[in-house]
């Protein structure tokens, strides 16, 4: 297998810090390399893949997706552009240091996706082989997009690889239009190159079907809900509902690979990757020797308690070992006190005490010591040091059947897959012969409690334009402060293919 001679510079779109105009671009590929074999190929989406493991990437998946919302806040002592995503300082959204990785990362993505739409075609291996490939970078690149165009809206569309800087400037797109085209255009690609294959930190046919789905309820809602750019699309809402309804029921419907989790506390158990809800999750592992191969995000949610192991209570009489945290997602007493009594999701993915190995209660919260009930989503028990295999859970099963709910609206079908969820959770059904707007409504909140913590929400209140209504530090700003973030500053400084 040829080794790709990688060159470690700086990122092709974003590619040149304000304080260094001299560095130069990195995510290239040198120009001796080519793909001619299988093992060429697979060292290249390896390398794409690669990307969204970066630090700076890979936490922003909470930093961007949690943190401005109801769910948690930082820490006092916690960086400078932390607070601002979290206060919507949006003066300073511009150069706020994680939007600018998110984006930057974003297009490092992109680009190495590019590298294999543009070179691999030529290949002189087997097509089925070399279509599995092509696959996963068109499914790559759209999650890049998507990921782009629901926090910036109209970005610069790169579509070729990025060889050189000269090669960089790129127009941005001329509508919201145009993103999604590419987006959902690569996902019908991907459907049709890639088959139902399961396997950790990869993507697959159910993967790709999944993204269209979230794309298109993406449209819908936000052109129902009067989203600015959304409203000017030329795509009808019914449509989009009905494009979204078809690829989550390919979902739910016309595989076997995955299907719900039965229980909870399995969905988050870090030596079941391989579970039936996870249908697109990033691959780390604590045997890995720099972090993004292994992972602390563990240490973003746990609180700091006293600097050595705690226990958290299983539920069942048992307990489980985790090392102490960084407090550094601090957990919003109203979102806390939204879960229903007897929901699971509060009572058990919440800890609100820990305990020692011999189950004497450590601390608890709020007045013994404990400084906020967190979520035990991200938990390993064999944790080495500092080092988990704990992961973002990027697509997951229940996610695209809550989108089917909604897509359907109140059928019998759309009823019973949020009774599912709820039912797991130890709800009863939700209540029947809702109008179709009280049945999204439904849908909206059952996925707040859900899906929280997995960097959803922030999208999920910009599709219905409630950040500034649900957000207290968000009240106040426009419908497109909430909506989009501004392009980082240093893009529009060096991007010339932006205009004036």
């Amino acid at each position: 297998m040829k080794l790709f001679k990688i060159q470690i510079l700086a990122t092709a779109l974003l590619i040149v810090s304000a304080c260094s105009l001299e560095e130069e671009p990195y995510g290239f590929y040198s120009e001796e390399n080519f793909l001619n074999t299988p093992g060429d190929a697979e060292s290249a989406i390896s390398y794409a893949y690669d990307a969204l493991t970066f630090l700076e990437y890979s936490r922003t998946v909470f930093l961007v997706g949690d943190m401005p919302t109801e769910e948690a806040g930082p820490k006092q002592d916690a960086s400078i552009d932390r607070h601002e995503l979290n206060e919507w300082t949006v003066q300073n959204f511009s150069t706020n240091s994680s939007l600018v990785n998110f984006f930057k990362y974003a297009y490092i993505a992109i680009n190495r996706s590019n590298y294999i739409l543009d070179q691999l075609p030529a290949a002189q291996f087997d097509e089925d082989v070399k279509n599995s490939y092509l696959g996963e970078a068109y499914f790559l690149r759209a999650w890049n997009y998507f990921n782009l165009v629901r926090n910036f809206g109209r970005v610069p569309m790169h579509t070729s690889y990025v060889q050189t800087l000269d090669q960089t400037a790129a127009p941005i797109a001329g509508s919201i239009d145009e993103v999604y085209d590419l987006i959902i255009s690569d996902c019908l690609k991907a459907i049709e190159l890639l088959g139902v294959q399961q396997r950790l930190g990869r993507a697959d046919k159910v993967a790709a079907q999944s993204l269209a789905a979230k794309a298109y309820i993406f449209i819908a809602s936000a052109k129902e809900h009067g989203v600015p750019q959304y409203t000017d699309m030329s795509r009808d809402v019914s449509a989009m509902y009905d494009s979204a309804a078809y690829f989550s029921g390919e979902v739910l419907f016309n595989q076997s690979q995955y299907t719900f989790d039965d229980n909870l506390l399995d969905i988050y158990d870090v030596d079941q990757a391989d579970g039936p809800e996870h249908i697109f999750i990033m691959s780390m592992d604590r045997s890995g020797t720099i972090e993004g191969d292994y992972s602390k995000i563990s240490k973003l949610f746990i609180p700091y308690v006293a600097g050595g192991d705690i226990y958290m209570a299983d539920g069942d009489g048992s307990y489980t070992v985790s090392h102490d945290g960084w407090s550094a997602f601090i957990t919003n007493d109203a979102f806390y006190n939204s879960f229903q009594d007897d929901d699971i999701r509060g009572n058990l993915l919440m800890v609100d005490a820990v305990y020692d190995a011999n189950g004497n209660e450590v601390a608890s919260y709020p007045d013994n010591g404990l400084l906020y009930p967190f979520s035990r989503k991200y938990i390993d028990p064999e944790f080495i040091g500092d080092k988990t295999s704990t992961k973002p859970f990027l697509i997951r099963y229940t996610d695209i059947a809550l989108t089917y709910a909604e897509a359907v609206g109140p059928t019998a079908e759309g009823y019973n897959q949020i009774n599912t969820v709820r039912n797991r959770a130890g709800l009863g059904d939700l209540t029947p012969g809702l109008s179709v707007i009280d049945f999204r409504e439904a849908i909206w909140q059952e996925r707040a409690w859900e899906l929280s913590f997995e960097g959803n929400r922030l999208y999920d209140l910009r599709r219905f334009k409630r950040v500034a209504s649900v957000v207290p530090n968000a009240a106040g700003l426009s419908d497109e402060e909430t909506t989009f973030y501004p392009l980082p500053q240093v893009e529009t400084n060096l991007n010339k293919g932006l205009g004036d």
